[in-house]
């Protein structure tokens, strides 16, 4: 394999792994801010609207979901995919399963972080008179926002390396690359190159997220 065809499949391979991980991102934090938000606020131990049965439930969901390995998850969400995309493999197909594992990984980012809100900010809230609506969006969501970055960008690079998976049953990207051309057929070089940009890309979206988050913490 000359240099060029290297590069032109590193960098299709690339392409491909950073639209499967920032759309799922996308689509596990549409899927993971509500349920993190009402893990939060229906937690019987302080909570601002205390649900002991619903908080129990959600638990229970997430904590079944996370429990699943993600290889598995994949192929049991081939036919959501198939029903969605249209096909189970390939870049788009894997957005999906992508998004469904991550997005309670998400839910307990964003759980988390909100119970880190000093509590007597959200009694300040209350005593002037705030609904939980404008708790939850005007105070506990701007408060967290410097934790919640570091959330998601856990959550990016978590994607980043279940994409890579992802390519062991066709999933497409740089995993894909590594295994198909890389492992069998027999070219180290190939898959040397694609463990280096997963790492580097790695590198670059922490440095973003902790940059940005810094940011934040600094206005606050």
């Amino acid at each position: 394999m000359d240099l060029n065809s290297l590069f032109f499949l590193v960098g299709e391979a690339t392409l491909q792994t950073l639209v499967m991980v920032f759309a799922s991102a996308f689509f596990s934090l549409v899927l993971g801010l509500p349920l993190g938000i009402l893990l939060c606020v229906t937690d019987p131990r302080g909570g601002i609207m205390p649900k002991p049965l619903l908080n129990q439930v959600l638990t229970r969901i997430v904590n079944a979901l996370r429990s699943f390995p993600f290889l598995i998850l994949m192929i049991i969400l081939f036919p959501l995919s198939r029903i969605i995309i249209g096909t189970s493999i390939g870049t788009q197909a894997t957005i999906v399963p992508l998004s469904i594992a991550a997005a309670p990984f998400v839910a307990r980012i964003i759980e988390t972080s909100l119970k880190e809100v000093d509590p007597g900010v959200i009694q300040a809230a209350r005593a002037m008179g705030s609904s939980n609506f404008q708790i939850i969006f005007k105070v506990l969501l701007p408060e967290a926002m410097p934790s919640l970055v570091s959330g998601v960008t856990l959550t990016i690079i978590n994607l980043i390396g279940y994409s890579a998976m992802a390519g062991a049953i066709g999933g497409g990207g740089l995993g894909d690359l590594a295994i198909r051309y890389g492992y069998q057929r027999f070219r180290p070089e190939v898959m040397a190159v694609s463990v280096v940009v997963i790492l580097l890309l790695v590198e670059i979206i922490q440095f973003a997220g902790s940059r940005i988050g810094s940011s934040l913490l600094s206005k606050r």
